[in-house]
């Protein structure tokens, strides 16, 4: 099948919309019609070579479309489900999916579907399926694993957003900390996926939130999602330390890229305090006090994709959503066609959106 895609070529170039073969589903795979699919920093970042990858190729991964065909053995979906699409590609019988842990799923590169991509170029040159998904075009070939269903009168642009930011900046507080009623929270960096840490921080029934950034705008959506408090970056020590009479935070989420973010995290945290590490800082090195956190009991937690476990963790965020619990379309801030993927990638690099979101 011939279908439109935004390509990278080069890191760190415009993408180009170019015509590319998609293969259809073999056994156990999905054809999806994407919809609308969101812009992710994640994305950002692997464009400029960040964690390297292979060229050319088409990123996306925060999607919501239409099943189109399904292949052999697939029953979990079928022609017509509205679905959402995630980059998490898992085999459900390896240890970790066992564990409940599928973003660390260890069979996955031995999928066929991780084996042989589905997109090639006219003259048939691969084209490598980044993050799993390939959603910067008008129709992708997944894993059944990565496509979720959900109802039909959930408007796609909305539930794009549940394949990442969603999922991972609420997953953070209610799965990875399992953040406990009445806890006091920080945030740091309250852009796409803070705004969902302030989101679940509010569902866990936090008594504080605290929100962090450099951006007085930012800081507003942050009220608006629930944050009790807001700090400019360069006063939010003071401020906590003002706030909670010296004890500090019982967790901070740090979902900005930078390692200055969880240097200033740790010095928020108080005693049986937890530093929850959701952003992705390239190559970032952070000093320690292994003595004082030992002394005062404090973590730091990595928190990949939410601890997400998407076909249940999903369906479970649709139903706060259609109950007025979870914002989704106020996260929505702009809509571009694929023809300006370039625009609405420079939207959200440079903060001025909460999340760009392709609409096909």
């Amino acid at each position: 099948m011939r279908i439109k895609a935004a390509v990278c070529r080069a890191f760190g170039d415009p993408l180009a919309v170019e015509e590319l073969e998609l293969r259809g589903p073999g056994p156990g795979e999905v054809g999806v019609k994407i919809c609308a699919c969101a812009i992710c920093h994640s994305d950002v970042a692997y464009m400029r070579g960040a964690w390297g990858g292979a060229l050319p190729a088409v990123y996306g991964h925060e999607a919501a479309g239409v099943v189109e065909e399904v292949g052999a053995g697939v029953d979990e979906v079928q022609p017509g489900d509205h679905v959402v699409v995630t980059l998490i590609r898992y085999c459900g019988r390896c240890r970790q999916c066992l564990r409940g842990l599928p973003s660390f799923c260890e069979r996955w590169p031995q999928l066929p579907i991780s084996q042989q991509p589905p997109l090639t170029t006219s003259s048939g040159e691969p084209v490598f399926q980044a993050l799993k998904t390939s959603a910067f075009a008008e129709r992708v070939t997944v894993h059944v694993s990565q496509a979720v269903p959900i109802p039909a009168d959930i408007p796609l642009e909305s539930a794009s957003l549940l394949a990442c930011g969603v999922l991972t900046g609420v997953g953070a507080v209610l799965n990875t900390a399992q953040v406990e009623t009445g806890s006091t929270v920080g945030v740091v960096g309250v852009g796409g996926v803070g705004l969902n840490c302030v989101q679940g921080a509010v569902l866990a029934g936090a008594s504080v939130v605290a929100a962090v950034d450099l951006i007085e705008h930012k800081l507003d959506a942050a009220r608006t999602f629930g944050a009790t408090h807001a700090f400019r970056a360069e006063e939010a020590p003071a401020g906590v330390e003002e706030m909670t009479g010296g004890r500090g935070l019982d967790y901070v989420f740090v979902a900005a890229g930078a390692g200055t973010a969880v240097e200033q995290a740790l010095t928020m945290i108080g005693t049986g305090g937890a530093v929850v590490l959701v952003g992705l800082p390239v190559g970032a090195h952070v000093r320690i006090e292994p003595e004082a956190m030992a002394e005062r009991g404090q973590r730091v937690l990595g928190s990949k994709m939410g601890s997400a476990r998407p076909q249940l963790d999903i369906p479970a965020l649709v139903e706060l959503y259609r109950h007025g619990r979870l914002k989704l379309d106020e996260l929505v801030s702009g809509r571009y066609p694929l023809a300006e993927v370039n625009e609405a990638i420079a939207s959200a690099d440079r903060g001025e959106a909460l999340r760009p979101v392709l609409v096909l």
